[in-house]
């Protein structure tokens, strides 16, 4: 007889397909891809996104403060992880990640400090955007060792005049390696403002440029 979790996990994933959007649901890290939200947290507003900035579900979903349900994977600095949807992204908008050292990934609320890792913005002439079913992200080489929240965050500007939606999860990460740099960061929620040209432009009117929301991404 299947186990409680098991049944559990399939509902939520027929329900995804069910809703039409897309949610982040497997980590592949050291060459292996994992189960369903084996190293990634489990959301409870289904495949939904978050569109209120003053929310602290922008940081791990609805339901992603608790991490109890999901393991933590160790990763060397310097090493790829690659999210996984259950579809291809196919809302207009970046993708950003960001990471932040915790005490424990498994219990960790996402309230500490997050620095941005890597962005990925449209490309120009034409303003084409790079809309995938999975996005990979170098973790730096320089990063202290401990453990972290790797927070992915899928910016859907595709409907000018409605409030932009977050499709955003984190990993939990066991860092490994040699390095001591610490970043500094911003909180989030706080780190996209509703007047930031990244949110509120227009894709469809004079797009010739675009920033993405967020603080600059940080490097070795």
């Amino acid at each position: 007889m299947k186990s409680f979790t098991a049944i559990a996990f399939a509902s939520l994933a027929l329900i995804n397909i069910v809703h039409g959007h897309y949610i982040w649901q497997y980590l592949t890290a050291n060459g292996v891809k994992g189960s369903l939200y084996q190293n990634l947290r489990i959301n409870t507003n289904n495949n939904s996104p978050v569109t209120d900035l003053a929310s602290n579900d922008l940081r791990c979903n609805v339901g992603g403060a608790d991490g109890s349900k999901s393991t933590t994977v160790s990763v060397a600095a310097g090493a790829s992880i690659t999210f996984t949807a259950d579809q291809a992204v196919y809302h207009q908008g970046p993708v950003s990640f960001y990471m932040t050292k915790v005490a424990s990934a498994a219990s960790a609320d996402g309230s500490s400090s997050w620095f941005k890792i890597k962005e990925i913005g449209p490309t120009f002439p034409g303003g084409t955007w790079d809309l995938e079913q999975s996005y990979s992200v170098t973790l730096p080489s320089c990063v202290a060792a401990g453990e972290y929240l790797v927070r992915i965050e899928q910016l859907a500007i595709h409907n000018p005049g409605s409030p932009p939606q977050f499709y955003i999860n984190c990993a939990q990460v066991k860092v490994t390696g040699s390095g001591s740099k610490s970043f500094s960061g911003v909180n989030i929620p706080g780190h996209v403002k509703a007047t930031d040209p990244g949110y509120t432009v227009n894709i469809y009117n004079n797009f010739n440029n675009y920033t993405v929301p967020g603080p600059a991404v940080s490097t070795c």
